[in-house]
């Protein structure tokens, strides 16, 4: 059976909370009952209908035809299922995903995987800000899945990781890794200052020379057998970022202003 489709009709005036069109929510709702579903929004009272047109197939697999920097909430919680947005999606896109394929043909805003806890989020462009991070009030970002970004990342990736794998292939910015409780961030580009800062424990390999903070202490050259080993864990995801981690890495320790069982390789 073909995907159920979301055709935009036009670029939306306002932010749109596409949080309600996933899988989980969707199964068993007809095109009608599909297209009377309210979005949330800052003004208007807006329907599915009103965006989108609707064309039915299967649930399981969804696609968004035409995307917007003000698609809010993507594929937000959502548990099984494929869910493709062909263009750029809004703030906090595949937030709190316990499971499933999120795929953004394009840019994600800030937020993207906040609090993900399974799953998979693969963005081709570029990510924003916090990109796995947790939003104000909560304790720590993600909890596990997958985030593989083609492009670059903003500032803050990976902040307060506590379980999952971080993949960006180009850069990231300033404190990527910061305050780090455990899990794998890798960075094949450059990465903007002080990455892994106040990290814990956890990884974080970098493609190229950084600026870390004086209270990492350098502990020599990583062996190319462990090189080997985190690489084949990383190949499934990212080739590129398989070929980043395959070599020698010189290595550091840290931060040693907080717990200090953290580890940030960087590429010699």
């Amino acid at each position: 059976m073909s995907a159920l489709r979301f055709v935009l009709r036009a670029a939306p005036d306002q932010r749109l909370d596409l949080s309600p069109l996933t899988a989980d929510r969707l199964a068993g709702l007809d095109t009608a009952a599909i297209e009377a579903l309210q979005l949330q929004t800052g003004r208007l009272r807006v329907t599915v209908g009103d965006v989108f047109r609707v064309h039915p197939g299967d649930a399981a697999h969804i696609v968004f035809e035409g995307g917007s920097d003000r698609f809010d909430r993507v594929g937000e919680a959502m548990r099984t299922g494929f869910l493709e947005v062909e263009g750029d999606a809004g703030q906090q896109a595949g937030r709190l995903m316990a499971g499933g394929t999120l795929t953004i043909r394009g840019n994600a805003g800030g937020w993207a995987a906040s609090g993900l806890r399974g799953g998979r989020v693969e963005i081709l462009g570029d990510a924003g800000g916090f990109l796995g991070g947790p939003l104000s009030g909560e304790r720590t970002g993600m909890r596990g899945g997958i985030v593989l970004v083609r492009g670059k990342a903003g500032k803050r990736a990976a902040d307060r990781l506590r379980r999952g794998l971080v993949v960006i292939e180009g850069d990231a910015g300033e404190h990527a890794g910061s305050g780090m409780v455990a899990g794998t961030l890798v960075v094949c580009g450059a990465a903007g200052s002080l990455p892994g800062i106040l990290m814990r424990r956890g990884t974080i390999v970098l493609g190229r020379p950084a600026e870390l903070a004086p209270s990492f202490v350098v502990s020599g050259v990583t062996p190319l057998v462990f090189s080997g080993l985190l690489a084949r864990a990383v190949d499934p995801v990212s080739e590129i970022a398989a070929g980043c981690v395959r070599r020698a890495l010189a290595r550091y320790a840290g931060d040693m202003a907080v717990l200090g069982k953290g580890e940030v390789f960087v590429a010699v």
